[in-house]
């Protein structure tokens, strides 16, 4: 019988301390790199980004619904985008967003690549009304939000190439709202092949039209 003396026992003892917590590891360490960028930057999302409470949302559509292939439109400075790529992380999944302005395009890249995810990012300078029907898809969750009296073209645009369960979710349409957002309501409402409803959860309502 092999007798195990006290520095043996101490060593084993400092390796095991020196070893990360179960649980710990890549995935773990890039959410902490994530939550820390975001809180970072918390309260300085201008210029035509959603709020934190409204990405949460977009957050938990992906990841609950397991969606993989996601569109946005309108990519501002890249908010929004990094709380899709951060659900995308979860679900193996990638994103295209698509924005006209090159100054906020270019400080998105920089946001995507200072969060970590622009891995998962393909990024494109244009105009929507050009490259969005260009897309070949499919995809299974849209996010619309650049110009709003475009959305119900957005709309058209894409629901042929959105996969059954999919999800468009369209940013600031409340069931309060005029001009566009009530023509924009009743168009999405009225198409045979969808159901659709409004979250009124976050700063923004979003109106999301399911896929069937």
């Amino acid at each position: 019988m092999s007798f195990i003396g006290p520095k043996t026992i101490a060593l084993g003892l400092l390796l095991l301390a020196s070893l990360p917590p179960i649980g710990a590891g890549p995935a773990q360490d890039a959410d902490a790199r994530i939550r820390a960028f975001l809180d970072e930057h918390q309260g300085r999302w201008r210029d035509l980004n959603v709020p934190a409470a409204d990405g949460q949302i977009l957050y938990d559509l992906i990841v609950a619904h397991g969606y993989k292939r996601a569109l946005e439109i309108g990519t501002s400075t890249g908010h929004s985008g990094t709380w899709i790529a951060w659900a995308l992380s979860k679900t193996g999944g990638r994103l295209i967003t698509v924005e006209i302005d090159a100054e906020r395009r270019d400080q998105a890249l920089r946001n995507f690549q200072a969060s970590g995810l622009s891995g998962l990012i393909d990024s494109r300078l244009g105009d929507a009304h050009i490259l969005v029907p260009r897309l070949d898809g499919p995809f299974d969750f849209v996010f619309s939000d650049a110009d709003k009296d475009w959305y119900i073209e957005y709309f058209k645009a894409v629901a042929p190439k959105l996969a059954s369960g999919g999800c468009i979710a369209a940013h600031n349409v409340s069931e309060r709202g005029r001009g566009w957002t009530r023509e924009y309501l009743d168009f999405v409402r009225a198409q045979p092949g969808f159901t659709t409803t409004v979250d009124p959860r976050g700063s923004a309502s979003l109106a999301v039209s399911f896929k069937k």
